[in-house]
């Protein structure tokens, strides 16, 4: 199912840091390289035991400002993880896998598959 040029949907888990093992499957999630954070339903961060740990503004496509909750979690996509802050989503808020989730997992979108692949060897410095 794909939405632009950069969108396009998948299935992610959601993991506790601090309760390693029980992970939350979330299908049909939003794969949006123009978000920078996830967003999780607050009930399944809940119900994972994350803690709301900042509180930051967003503003919306249409102009609009927003707070909501963020929270530390591990995401689990295409076969890798990382650790990332996730929005605390509110009823009405979209479910969405972010950018910045997506640099740690080291996956990139492929327009013409829809899917995410691997990103390939991360950039390094070098030493001078």
């Amino acid at each position: 199912m794909s939405d632009d040029m950069g969108t396009f949907r998948t299935t992610i888990e959601i993991e506790n840091p601090a309760r390693r093992g029980a992970r939350r499957a979330l299908e049909n999630v939003l794969v949006h390289t123009g978000a920078e954070l996830s967003w999780i339903p607050a009930d399944v961060l809940d119900e994972l035991g994350i803690e709301r740990d900042k509180r930051l503004r967003f503003r919306q496509a249409n102009g609009t400002v927003l707070e909501r909750w963020t929270g530390f979690v591990i995401v689990h996509a295409a076969g890798t993880r990382t650790a990332d802050d996730a929005v605390f989503g509110e009823p009405g808020d979209m479910i969405l896998l972010g950018a910045r989730s997506l640099e740690g997992l080291n996956l990139r979108v492929d327009p013409v598959l829809k899917q995410l692949v691997d990103a390939g060897p991360a950039p390094a410095a070098l030493a001078t």
